[in-house]
């Protein structure tokens, strides 16, 4: 900004010259100010602000009549727009370095110095006349001078002085005043240069005369001033001091060298996340956001986050407790959060690592920890983010400080729904006072639960629904609300159960669906009032619903989790904005969305809950929304955080209930009308954004295995001809026609672009391929394919709890077989058995160009299992897991499937007996 500034300058004087009239240079500053770009006169705005301001604080007192004076004839001119007349911009550079070296110092010095903490007196020998000694440590003030206790060594020591010479000096003492000299390097060196800044400004001024002439004198005033900053020692080194005991100070010092004298490199944030997070809201506030409304107008929302018993915050044990292999929680987050462990470190000013595991500092490790992991506690502190923002927004557009308060209260509300809180309290669960803790932590946070009471007269069972918070001293938790209900609520499947219980306690217009392994952060909060601005679109169909990005914030955790991040972002990110924007299809996939309460309210609810056709209950909104017509929007402005599963089994498990969720749609009344209502063309949209997914996984494996048969059929029997010629040899290029599903990888290739950079994302999708990507994406093709055709044909849909925690264990043989043999491992080998066959039989030749995509597929359905199987293939492990599989299958028919092979194949195939 100063370069453009310079460079404007020195080309009017070129063109006009320094004897150009007043209104010219008027004229000319002024189109300087109009055509320069914001940022760059923002910048210039607050250095000047900030120098000032530092100044006037550096100096001190005894200079401010003489400083006024030339910063509001500064201000004067640049208010009529004569700065330009009155001053040469194009030697401002000069001001500008010295003040940066002024900076760069005090930015080094400030941290360091010690103030003075020992003030003490010595008398002088001959006029008694006490003197200040200041005492200071570091590379603050020093002071080199005689005391007392060095006089009458002097003396003690006067013998090789000659009589003559020894009066001389005793009289010279007795006239002379014994002076303290102190020294302070900082301060010395921080003089050299404001002498100079001061030297430039005084050149700055063109006009010698009136304001000119005012100004010269009193930096005249400065410079020469006997008691002042510049001349005397004690008076500069207090001021120095004056900045390491005011936090606004050093704040101003660190502000201006980041202006200054900060490098790029310097003020870029060395993680990686808040490079990202920082990326998206600078490019997405020049999206197309509607205009935020003022806060007394913004929607009010509510968001609602259901629990039932996961992780709230981490325990010791949990932190501590160690696998087969030694490895802990707590080592295993340091490692992958290396530099977020150390700051946490530095923060607590810790020498010891071991330290924080003392009492003093125990809760701050649970907190870095929970806000790392998939935990409920990150969770609200996430949502919480909303009240901050609001709060902001307040302070911007000037709410009465005694009206913020209930402003925000009647603006937000965090429910969590907690149905089993009551029978935590009970049995004393450690996360019931961790939900305590989050209630106290969080005074507008409300837990909603239901609660069961023994009617000891009828020997009957009463359930209300409570709504509980934190009292005003946040000392214990007191109850809002209690509602009686006809009966047990919980009948249906868990999780939309848990939404309705809570939502009759939701006051806001609008309500939010929030998971409990989601975050948020607090520069998206800012945007919500645009967010919510989207159902005040005047339409002939109303907007019910909203919906916007999420952010897979477990990608670094693994191979496993970078490929589930992957996956979201093609669908959550990709899938969704061809849903919206091109199909008009897109329905209500999950969270985070916003609901338009009362159109749900009065049309049957958020969520629908029957056991088993509503294990996936988020769909059937959007279906409700579909038959009722309500709209559905997709906004890329704003996005929420979001955990995913990070096992092998955890995704399979994931996968297998999204895969039986959808079988059971098909057989739904809700898809037999949507069938039945919509037009050709939409119909395919819809298949294209629902079960169509599942059914082409279907399809795949089912040609897969069709294929692999028909060719074997024909080698077997001879029949690879056709009449009197055989196969015709199929080309190189038609040998790669079998990998097209590459093609697949072009949509994400494409965005990963556009965000990252054309590096960036080439090297992660090549991290892709080369860590195992494809093996795993066509495993996952089988699950899906198996548990929906499973599920169609027996039914047996259940919820499968996949847990959240991190992945730090060796899974043993006999379970990876336990999870993957019926639906995996048995067709694999039987692929692979087919292929070997077709190899030895076949006559046709090319075998490995016509056939390396089926034996990709059939290694694929066995492989992954042991490849992200943490030391699957350390040999130690293989001999120890055979041993175990061997004695599993070996096992009695008693106890459960983990004891024998027998037992757990009865289980595996019980699905028949329901046909």
């Amino acid at each position: 900004a100063i370069a453009v500034v310079i460079d404007h300058a020195t080309l009017f004087n070129y063109n006009h010259g320094y004897r150009s009239s007043t209104s010219v240079k008027r004229e000319q500053y002024n189109k300087l100010v109009s055509t320069m770009d914001s940022s760059l006169a923002e910048s210039i705005g607050e250095v000047w602000e900030l120098g000032v301001w530092f100044l006037r604080k550096l100096l001190g007192n005894l200079h401010q009549s003489d400083f006024l004076i030339v910063e509001t004839t500064f201000n004067r001119w640049n208010f009529t727009g004569e700065v330009m007349v009155h001053s040469r911009l194009e030697v401002i550079n000069h001001i500008v370095d010295n003040l940066k070296e002024i900076i760069v110092i005090l930015h080094a010095a400030l941290p360091k110095r010690i103030t003075r903490s020992v003030v003490t007196y010595f008398e002088n020998r001959r006029t008694n006349r006490p003197e200040r000694k200041k005492v200071s440590g570091g590379i603050g003030m020093k002071r080199s001078s005689s005391s007392s206790k060095g006089l009458s060594d002097l003396d003690k020591n006067n013998g090789h002085l000659s009589p003559r010479r020894l009066k001389m000096k005793e009289d010279f003492m007795a006239k002379k005043e014994v002076k303290p000299i102190y020294i302070d390097n900082t301060r010395d060196q921080i003089r050299k240069k404001l002498g100079l800044l001061l030297l430039g400004i005084k050149a700055l001024v063109r006009t010698p005369v009136g304001d000119g002439a005012d100004i010269a004198e009193s930096i005249d005033s400065i410079l020469s001033f006997e008691k002042g900053f510049l001349k005397d020692d004690l008076y500069a080194s207090d001021s120095l001091d004056n900045f390491v005991d005011d936090e606004t100070s050093i704040s101003i010092v660190s502000k201006l060298y980041g202006l200054l004298a900060a490098q790029f490199d310097d003020v870029e944030p060395a993680s990686p996340e808040a490079r990202r997070r920082l990326t998206f809201f600078a490019t997405s506030i020049f999206m197309d956001l509607p205009s935020p409304p003022p806060l007394d107008k913004l929607l009010s929302w509510s968001c609602n986050v259901p629990y039932y018993n996961e992780d709230v915050l981490y325990s010791r044990k949990d932190l501590e407790s160690r696998n087969e292999d030694g490895l802990s929680t707590i080592i295993y987050m340091k490692a992958l959060y290396r530099n977020d462990w150390n700051n946490l470190i530095e923060r607590l000013g810790l020498e010891d690592e071991q330290q924080i595991w003392s009492r003093k500092y125990f809760h701050e490790l649970r907190m870095w920890a929970s806000f790392r992991a998939q935990t409920l506690a990150r969770t609200v502190e996430g949502m919480m983010y909303y009240e901050a923002a609001l709060r902001l927004l307040c302070r911007i557009e000037n709410v009465e400080s005694e009206k913020v308060d209930d402003l925000v209260k009647s603006k937000f509300q965090l429910l969590l729904s907690c149905q089993v809180y009551d029978r935590m309290k009970r049995v004393q669960d450690p996360k019931a006072e961790d939900i305590d803790r989050l209630l106290k932590r969080f005074p507008n946070l409300r837990v909603a639960y239901i609660d069961k009471v023994n009617v000891y007269r009828d020997e009957a069972i009463e359930y209300y629904s409570v709504l509980i918070k934190s009292s005003e001293s946040r000392e214990r938790i007191e109850e809002v609300y209690r509602i009686k209900l006809p009966g047990n609520p919980i009948f249906g499947e868990g999780k939309p159960e848990n939404q309705n219980l809570s939502l009759m306690f939701t006051r806001g217009e609008k309500v939010q669906t929030i998971d409990m392994n989601q975050d948020g952060y607090f520069e998206e909060a800012l945007k919500i009032r645009s967010l919510l601005q989207e159902f005040e679109e005047n339409s002939d169909i109303p907007t019910t619903i909203v919906g916007f990005r999420e952010h897979i914030f477990t990608g670094s955790v693994s191979s496993l989790a970078n490929y589930m991040a992957l996956q979201e972002k093609s669908f959550v990110t990709i899938g969704h904005r061809v849903l919206d924007r091109v199909l008009r299809a897109r329905l209500h996939y999950g969270h985070p969305d916003l609901f338009d309460k009362i159109f749900f309210m009065t049309r049957g609810g958020i969520s629908k809950a029957s056991k088993g056709i509503n294990l996936s209950e988020d769909i059937f909104a959007g279906y409700k929304n579909i038959l009722r017509g309500g709209k559905v929007k997709f906004r890329e402005y704003i996005q929420v955080g979001k955990g995913r599963d990070v096992g092998m089994r955890q995704i399979y498990k994931f996968e297998a209930k999204l895969a039986q969720g959808a079988a059971e749609q098909s057989l739904s009344r809700d898809l037999n009308r949507i069938g039945t209502r919509l037009d050709f063309f939409r119909l395919l949209s819809f298949y294209f954004g629902g079960l169509g997914y599942y059914i082409s996984s279907f399809l795949t494996t089912t040609t897969i295995t069709f294929v692999v048969y028909f060719l074997l059929f024909l080698a077997i029997f001879d029949l690879e001809v056709i009449g009197e010629r055989k196969i015709v040899e199929v080309g190189k290029f038609q040998m790669l026609l079998a990998g097209m599903g590459i093609v697949n990888t072009l949509p994400m290739l494409s965005t990963l672009m556009v965000e990252k950079g054309l590096r960036k994302a080439l090297f992660q999708i090549f991290k892709v391929f080369v860590t195992g990507g494809p093996i795993y994406f066509m495993f996952h093709i089988q699950t899906r394919s198996y548990y929906f055709y499973q599920t169609l044909l027996a039914g047996g849909a259940q919820y499968r709890a996949t847990g959240r925690g991190f992945v730090i264990h060796h899974s043993c043989f006999d379970n990876l077989y336990r999870f993957f043999a019926v639906s995996h491992f048995y067709m694999g080998f039987e692929l692979l058995l087919a292929l070997v066959l077709l190899s030895c039989t076949t006559q046709a030749g090319q075998v490995w160009g016509r056939t390396w995509s089926l034996w990709l597929a059939g290694f694929s359905f066995i492989l992954p299992p042991f490849w992200f199987n943490p030391l699957a293939f350390y040999w130690g492990k293989v001999f120890q897991d055979y041993k175990k599989w061997i004695k599993w299958m070996g096992g009695t028919s008693i106890g459960s499937s983990k004891n024998s092979w027998e037992i757990w194949w009865r289980e595996e195939n019980c699905y028949f007996q329901r046909l």
